[in-house]
């Protein structure tokens, strides 16, 4: 029998947690690039450098993350990530106040300290997910955590555009820190967890690299996470977004808010509607459509040069990678045991980092060597001709059906 992941009432306080904590992050990533292009408005490099000062803590503590999310409270190791949060948001106040060079530190420091906080918060938040609902509500805790986290995505850059443009430079960071806070709260109204019973003690070493090793010899969770990788490393455009909307589409923060918030849009609407028919038949076809419509997308946005094009493009890739997530998600969820979530989710999280940070750093050196439009051109040409590599070697993803993995796990005591 299939439950709902809403039903149960710490599922909701911890879909909250999430919300909040996106609106306090997504905030400070709006600020960043913003910020970098008004004080360096000519070299795209600083926007990668965002990425790659993110990626290196994000990347290098996962697998530390995961383990200790493997064998601490996971509430409290969630709960000390968001403070880490909290506290890089008051960090960057300075940015507001400096310039040049300085401002340029100050960033990088902040995004740094959030990487680290990611690095714990990535593989723990699932993992506490998993202790909260059953294995049967897999599908309908991982559309409802995609809902929350594009839902908050889309409020977060029109928030922080509209305080920027109307009540000035620190508005977005009382309102991160008042997110940030809540956040905690909610984290703190979930009661303890026991720690995961472990069938036998493992060496640090083994135990630290066990999700490695399990993701490898699971090929539908190597193929789909893979996939996911290069398809986003090469066709995200969302780290040049600054420089599109000052240099091709001439608009301010307001609009820059816009195009922020257009494919978390789309991705927010296609997660409501996996609610009412979840793409369970056909997964893996529907995950390979998706991402080279993605591709697709991405070449509309490179050669645009108006708003509202570009925003719709932008849209219709949210809503094509929202139909990604959820069926990579659920592929992780219901493929990892619970005494391994936190690793396995760990490996996750570097493969999502890898693609989304240091996908920015691609994006920014493309930019520099190549120019602002042939690289986001180039980019969405590669995702197509990495989806089409998939197709063709990735039977595993290619053949895979929600529908009979569902059936055993439910039948599983």
């Amino acid at each position: 029998m299939i439950t709902h992941a809403t039903h149960f009432p710490e599922f909701r306080w911890l879909l909250g947690a999430h919300g909040c904590a996106t609106v306090c992050t997504r905030i400070l990533f709006f600020w960043a690039p913003y910020a970098l292009v008004k004080s360096f408005p000519n070299e795209p490099l600083y926007l990668g450098l965002l990425g790659l000062v993110q990626a290196i803590p994000a990347l290098s503590l996962a697998l530390l993350g995961g383990h200790l999310a493997d064998f601490l409270d996971r509430r409290n190791l969630l709960r000390a990530s968001y403070m880490l949060q909290w506290l890089c948001a008051l960090g960057m106040v300075g940015s507001v106040y400096t310039e040049g060079w300085t401002k340029l530190t100050v960033l990088m420091v902040c995004m740094f300290f959030l990487g680290v906080a990611r690095g714990f918060a990535d593989p723990t938040m699932p993992s506490l997910e998993a202790q909260i609902v059953p294995r049967t509500a897999a599908l309908s805790a991982a559309t409802w955590t995609t809902i929350v986290w594009h839902a908050c995505a889309v409020f977060a850059p029109l928030l922080a555009g509209g305080l920027i443009q109307f009540a000035g430079n620190l508005a977005p960071f009382a309102a991160a820190l008042v997110f940030s806070s809540c956040s905690i709260a909610m984290v703190t109204s979930i009661s303890p967890k026991p720690r995961p019973v472990r069938a036998e003690v493992e060496p640090f070493g083994q135990a630290i690299t066990a999700g490695w090793r399990f993701v490898m010899k699971r090929r539908i969770l190597w193929n789909s996470m893979a996939l996911d990788l290069f398809a986003v490393l090469f066709g995200g455009a969302i780290a040049m977004l600054p420089m599109y909307a000052d240099q091709i589409l001439h608009t301010g923060p307001v609009g820059l808010g816009v195009l922020n918030a257009s494919p978390m849009l789309g991705a927010l609407v296609c997660s409501i509607a996996c609610i009412r028919f979840p793409p369970r038949a056909h997964a893996g076809k529907i995950l390979l459509v998706s991402i080279f419509g993605f591709g697709l997308c991405m070449i509309v946005f490179a050669l645009s040069r108006s708003l509202i094009l570009s925003v719709i493009a932008l849209f219709l890739s949210g809503v094509l990678d929202g139909v990604s997530v959820v069926i990579r998600k659920s592929i992780l969820r219901l493929y990892s045991p619970d005494g391994m979530r936190g690793r396995i989710a760990a490996v996750n999280s570097v493969f999502i980092g890898a693609s989304n940070e240091l996908g920015e750093l691609e994006s920014g050196l493309a930019a520099h060597w190549l120019g602002l439009v042939p690289s986001v051109f180039l980019g969405g040409i590669a995702t197509l001709c990495i989806v089409v590599t998939v197709s063709l070697f990735g039977k595993e993803v290619r053949q895979f059906d929600m529908r009979t993995e569902l059936e055993r796990q439910s039948t599983d005591p």
